[in-house]
């Protein structure tokens, strides 16, 4: 698979949670602007670290901006130049968000399905990311 240029990009995170709500996870993710085609994503917290390792593995994409809400991770990484705020600018990304909590039960806000270990959320999430939004069969 090729990496092309991508000339814009929606960056959002969206939570979860594994055993009781108060040990939150973190889906941080991607997607071309214009194609709305997966680029890369991350879990983990919602610490500046985890959004450092997703914006390294954007690297190779030459993304020239980077559209994302108000989270100071985003203000305090990425140049301000090439970073635009605001809501109606992730409405591509916003979508994903609602067919990934569709289709895996683990993200619904409001179910009885959940992880018991951290390992079993991000292997259940990645493999369903790679699956579907990269055709990878792992």
């Amino acid at each position: 698979m090729a990496i092309c240029r991508v000339e814009a990009a929606e960056i959002d995170e969206m939570q979860s949670f594994v055993g009781k709500k108060a040990d939150q996870r973190w889906l941080w993710h991607a997607i071309d602007h214009d194609s709305s085609v997966a680029l890369a994503y991350t879990l983990g917290t919602r610490k500046d670290e985890v959004f450092l390792e997703l914006k390294r593995l954007l690297a190779p994409f030459g993304i020239r901006s980077f559209y994302t809400d108000k989270w100071g991770a985003y203000t305090r990484h990425l140049a301000a130049d090439t970073h635009r705020i605001g809501k109606m600018l992730l409405q591509k990304i916003e979508r994903k968000h609602l067919t990934l909590r569709t289709r895996i039960k683990r993200l619904a806000r409001k179910s009885i399905c959940f992880s018991k270990s951290i390992l079993m959320h991000d292997t259940v999430i990645g493999l369903f990311i790679n699956r579907y939004e990269f055709g990878l069969a792992v």
